[in-house]
């Protein structure tokens, strides 16, 4: 069990972020409840992310679907914890995965799209999905490019086995060493293309996912919805780089 100055430790960090937030949300004058904070727990064992739960945080993000597992097998977390898959997913990680109900922020291939649709029919539950963009369009990282998003959105529309999957919004990560200024561009172009998507395709897509520890008040400014933020989380818990 977590000692208790480093629990205290902890629920103070946590409080910091919500603040830094919400000073994010206040500056970009947007209400209050328009910005979700997910803890991002990859860093950390099953028992600190237990304490950030007790700390207030219920709103969780794992980028392994097996520590997801595993986490679970080793602690009970409270019925209200709401998991978030937000690292890239390989389809045969889908059966053991949907059954926590997590919002999967990392669809970047039709293929996969499919497969989540195929799975969350055979298990009848619900899931909500992302599509990430590769908003930077560096080679290296994981996502679809601006022009593939439309035509998922439309197949997904026309396919008569779509029912427990629904596209909610778009997913995405500002470039590699990008700075402040360029980071808040991609933003706003991941804004611009999702209000383009509703519009031409008619699907509501009120998320975006999108800032991290380092950007989310860019991300914020530009109308991110949901914020992925870990390392600023569990200072003073990870090693110093």
């Amino acid at each position: 069990m977590m000692d208790s100055d480093s629990q205290t430790r902890l629920a103070e960090n946590w409080r910091a972020v919500q603040q830094d937030v919400q000073a994010a949300v206040t500056a970009a004058n947007r209400p209050d409840d328009s910005v979700t904070i997910i803890g991002v727990t990859k860093y950390v064992d099953a028992e600190t992310t237990l304490a950030l739960v007790n700390a207030g945080c219920r709103v969780l993000g794992e980028n392994r679907p097996q520590v997801l597992w595993k986490k679970n097998e080793e602690v009970a977390f409270p019925d209200d914890v709401q998991w978030h898959l937000i690292g890239h997913l390989q389809r045969n990680k889908l059966r053991r995965s949907l059954p926590f109900r997590p919002m999967i922020h990392s669809v970047d291939s039709p293929r996969l799209l499919t497969a989540i649709v195929e799975e969350a029919a055979a298990q009848q539950i619900p899931t909500k999905v992302l599509l990430e963009v590769n908003i930077s369009g560096e080679e290296a990282k994981t996502g679809l490019k601006p022009q593939e998003l439309r035509p998922m959105i439309e197949s997904h529309l026309g396919s008569s086995e779509s029912g427990e999957v629904e596209i909610v919004g778009l997913m995405a990560m500002a470039g590699w060493g990008t700075d402040a200024d360029a980071a808040r561009q991609q933003f706003a172009a991941t804004r611009q293309l999702r209000d383009e998507l509703q519009q031409q395709t008619g699907v509501a897509l009120p998320e975006l996912s999108m800032g991290m520890s380092g950007d989310f008040a860019a991300a914020i400014a530009e109308g991110a919805t949901m914020v992925r933020i870990g390392s600023r989380l569990f200072e003073g818990f990870l090693p110093t780089p």
